[in-house]
């Protein structure tokens, strides 16, 4: 991970915790032993693919929007339910397997939408307008998504966050 996504999303913890009035919590890791990196490769392609897809299906379909904005929390629901799915701590009594949480997993997630950030905000400087108006709806929504994983990982109730959004970027 780059110095400037790195930086971000230490930044974005930090205010998190500003905003919660306390240290974010981390979830443990399951107990059934670790993954091989053939294994996380899957999960975690497994998730990119998901980011990659619904950011397409939203930019063809640009149907989750409010006041122009793209709404996260609807135009990534396969995204959100695999990263709710990798933390996953408590299953059904009938269920045939056991819960088996990968936080890991999710924190690559994060460190990989930082990244993805950090990319958009460097494209920004393009010369193409009608691609900059793309490219900003990219950012705003991939920021998002952050934020969402973020509470997702560190179980935090976006209730209690209430407004906890970066402002948009100075143009």
């Amino acid at each position: 991970m780059n110095d400037r996504a790195t930086t971000l999303l230490r930044g974005r913890r930090e205010k998190l915790e500003r905003a919660l009035g306390r240290p974010l919590s981390f979830p443990e890791p399951a107990s059934g032993g670790e993954l091989s990196e053939s294994e996380r490769d899957h999960l975690r392609n497994g998730a990119t693919d998901l980011y990659v897809n619904e950011l397409a299906w939203e930019n063809i379909t640009d149907e989750e929007q409010i006041e122009g904005e793209p709404l996260a929390e609807l135009a990534f629901p396969g995204f959100l339910a695999f990263i709710q799915g990798l933390l996953l701590e408590k299953v059904m009594p009938d269920s045939l397997a056991p819960a088996n949480p990968r936080p890991e997993i999710a924190e690559d997630v994060v460190k990989f939408l930082a990244e993805r950030v950090v990319a958009l905000q460097d494209a920004m400087g393009g010369s193409d307008e009608g691609d900059a108006e793309q490219r900003a709806r990219d950012l705003a929504v991939t920021d998002r998504l952050l934020d969402l994983v973020l509470f997702r990982l560190h179980g935090v109730d976006p209730a209690d966050v209430e407004g906890f959004k970066d402002p948009p970027p100075a143009s």
